[in-house]
């Protein structure tokens, strides 16, 4: 692996996972903004064949496609590890810093930790959100723990030894699904911050145990769909978030019955839709990474 590449890479189909061509993302082609939310999802639209049928989903995708995926390396001078990371109009920049010493409640424990914040640009969103100070949002929260969380399970914390490595996973642009792309980021940011201390002779090995991504999954209108942007999102029958590994477990799933419940049939649905959005995404994360070269 080349430390120092930058790479970028995006795909559509979880099915052609291995099929990983080097693109940007045109973030003039799909849904960019919430303030079009209820007029995309509920508005009945006229497909190519000019027959009247359910919307178009955003990047003019099929109800098993994910929107165009990009995963760019060493963006932050000063972080030990960096991923911006695209989810179609969704970007968020995910940074890892490495800092010797762990929490107060861990000392002695010759254990690491893998932390993560999360918090989202005024200019995010349509309308500007307020940035967090003394009063933390509930959701951001949330958000953050699960992104810790993720990435613990795939660190070896003896072998780490008394490390504390923190993920800022920054939101510049929401349009759905910021808490997937920030695991799925973050995942690439803190491999580069390991590797690092690896090539400083400060560990003898990575202690990465494997890869961590996930991805959205939903019912709207009565359709699964994978990777929801926001008008998806906001009006979803069925919400659903998948953390998963690159060898097909699961780390954990988040899962709402917004409009009502939903029954086993549905939910085994979603989560095999899930899970060939993380397979593809895990792909994409080796390549731009060589982890499992």
């Amino acid at each position: 692996m080349n430390n120092q590449v930058e790479n970028a890479f995006s795909g559509e189909k979880p099915a052609q996972a291995g099929v990983a061509a080097q693109a940007g993302v045109d973030t003039q082609s799909g849904a960019t903004a919430q303030t079009d939310a209820a007029t995309q999802v509920d508005a009945v639209t006229q497909t190519r064949s000019g027959a009247t049928t359910e919307p178009v989903r955003s990047f003019d995708r099929a109800w098993d496609q994910m929107r165009p995926v990009t995963l760019e390396r060493n963006v932050m001078k000063n972080a030990d590890g960096s991923c911006l990371v695209t989810f179609g109009d969704t970007r968020v920049l995910c940074t890892a810093t490495v800092e010797e010493g762990v929490p107060a409640w861990r000392r002695s424990s010759r254990a690491g930790w893998v932390t993560a914040e999360y918090a989202m640009l005024p200019a995010s969103t349509n309308r500007r959100t307020k940035r967090e100070r003394a009063n933390r949002k509930g959701r951001s929260m949330e958000i953050e723990r699960l992104i810790g969380r993720s990435l613990r399970s795939v660190v070896d914390l003896n072998r780490l030894g008394e490390y504390t490595i923190t993920l800022d996973c920054d939101v510049l642009q929401a349009d759905g699904g910021t808490r997937t792309a920030s695991i799925t980021g973050a995942w690439v940011a803190l491999h580069d911050a390991l590797y690092s201390l690896v090539e400083k002779d400060i560990l003898p090995r990575l202690p990465l145990t494997g890869q961590v991504a996930a991805i959205s999954m939903g019912y709207v209108n009565g359709k699964p769909l994978l990777d929801l942007d926001y008008p998806e999102d906001s009006h979803a029958d069925i919400d659903m978030n998948l953390v998963g590994t690159e060898t097909g477990q699961i780390i954990e799933v988040q899962g709402t019955g917004e409009g009502g419940p939903f029954d086993r049939e549905q939910l085994n649905q979603l989560l095999d839709l899930g899970q060939a959005g993380i397979a593809h995404l895990v792909d994409l994360q080796n390549q731009v990474t060589g982890f499992r070269e």
